[in-house]
């Protein structure tokens, strides 16, 4: 006899719960950018032109990876819910094997896309920073993909404060050692922008080292045995999470790669554009942190109670919980963008054109506050449900059918430069938001079956 749903207020307060330290564990995970772009200011605005290229190519082709591996919380989120824990531990030692997998086909592709940065059209004076970056971190993305499974495995489990506690941990090893890199103090030769890249990889394999001595040690996990053997990799179990998490990659990197390939075009227009780009989407990525934060939260909650068979009076309690606070965190976060734009800019740089055109970019920023949450946490609802072609497609035709033609041609054709791109940003989550909204409510109206992942 599957449980009763819970109030909208109870369902509210255990998604807040649940979905805080995920929140503080994403702001986190921004604040790298955060540090990256306000060391590679003060250095300079070429190394911060250049961070900005290296850091849009680096999260472009991190994408799939960690997009795929999304598929991890909502299945161990509908065992347990189902009470099918002793499948949990096997089905997380083939998820080691698909981020190992993932982890090395990232490498190679960061370690070639270097070669493509002038035929990108870089700018020239950008495209030995961003090469040195590039080299830089990515030694950190096999610990990256790792780290994404194991925090998966516990954000499936209601367990989050090891992503916040890990996150904040990862910061206090980058800012003194991404200084010391970037700047050649103690003796050490002055990298920039390649030095930042070196103490992000650095950062990396201490959090994903961290976690692993964790899961091995905590008592809470120990029911799981989640590395008590080394399981051979079996196809079925992994393409079960390919055939979830790949969609789900596609999707997010639809809507990342909206984002990054318009600092990619931007960064054609020279370094003041670039640099401005770089400080307002750095912003804009740390207040989505929030939304993006509830929305795993959301997925979880929706498994569960996928799991549970709570029908789809359940599952769409859990979501609307989500939207809830997804509405009063954007409200929030576009009221600060309004009012504190200068402010906020002052922080990254003492170049008056870069502020100048940062500063008016933050504004695009907070028009879009509101689409981007209901469309994050749309998307997150829907992964609970395991729906993940169809969003998969109708984020192909907001992002890549309306948004990038439309920010390409009112940027660079019509002259309106880094504005006019951001104008596309805005169209593009706007059709995602009403889009990705009406196929949840959709999805929902039937009753949801649990179709949990063979982890066996």
């Amino acid at each position: 006899m599957p449980p009763p749903p819970a109030r909208l207020r109870d369902e509210v307060r255990t998604t807040a719960v649940l979905a805080a330290p995920l929140v503080v564990g994403h702001v986190s995970t921004g604040m790298i950018g955060f540090i990256d772009a306000v060391l590679a200011g003060h250095h300079g605005t070429t190394t911060l032109a250049s961070v900005s290229v290296g850091t849009a190519l680096f999260w472009l082709a991190m994408m799939i990876p960690m997009g795929t591996l999304m598929a991890l919380p909502p299945s161990v989120s509908q065992l347990d819910g189902a009470q099918r824990r002793d499948e949990i531990g096997p089905l997380f030692r083939q998820s080691l094997w698909l981020a190992a997998g993932l982890g090395a086909a990232l490498f190679v592709f960061l370690s070639l896309v270097v070669l493509a940065l002038e035929p990108m059209g870089i700018a020239p004076e950008i495209r030995p920073g961003a090469a040195d970056f590039l080299r830089g971190i990515r030694w950190g993305v096999p610990a990256l993909t790792l780290y994404y499974c194991m925090r998966y495995l516990s954000d499936g489990l209601h367990w989050t404060l090891p992503t916040m506690v890990l996150g904040f941990g990862g910061l206090l090893v980058l800012l003194p050692l991404g200084w010391v890199l970037t700047f050649g103090e103690f003796g050490l030769p002055e990298l920039g922008a390649g030095g930042l890249g070196i103490a992000s990889a650095i950062m990396l394999w201490m959090q994903a080292l961290a976690f692993a001595a964790y899961l091995a040690r905590s008592k809470r996990f120990a029911p799981l045995a989640p590395f008590a053997r080394l399981d051979p990799p079996r196809w079925a179990p992994i393409g079960n999470l390919l055939a979830t998490g790949l969609p789900i990659g596609v999707t997010v990197m639809m809507e990342g790669g909206l984002f990054i390939v318009t600092a990619l075009l931007i960064g054609r227009l020279g370094d003041v554009p670039a640099a401005a780009h770089q400080i307002a989407i750095n912003v804009a990525g740390l207040c989505f942190m929030v939304p993006f934060g509830l929305a795993e939260a959301t997925t979880v909650r929706v498994g569960h109670a996928v799991g549970q068979g709570r029908g789809n009076r359940g599952v769409r309690r859990a979501a609307f919980a989500g939207g809830v606070l997804v509405l009063a965190t954007q409200l929030t976060g576009g009221s600060i963008l309004l009012f504190g734009h200068d402010h906020i800019v002052a922080l990254y740089t003492r170049d008056a054109a870069v502020a100048a055109l940062a500063s008016s970019l933050l504004l695009y920023a907070a028009a879009f506050q509101f689409p981007d949450g209901v469309q994050v946490l749309s998307a997150g609802a829907l992964r609970g449900l395991r729906d993940t072609r169809v969003p998969m497609l109708l984020a192909a035709c907001a992002y890549w059918g309306i948004g990038m033609p439309l920010g390409a041609w009112l940027g660079l054709w019509l002259g309106w430069g880094p504005r006019g791109m951001w104008i596309g940003l805005i169209a593009g989550l706007v059709v995602a938001a009403i889009l990705l909204g009406a196929r949840f409510l959709r999805a929902s109206r039937d009753e949801p079956v649990a179709t949990v992942t063979d982890g066996a």
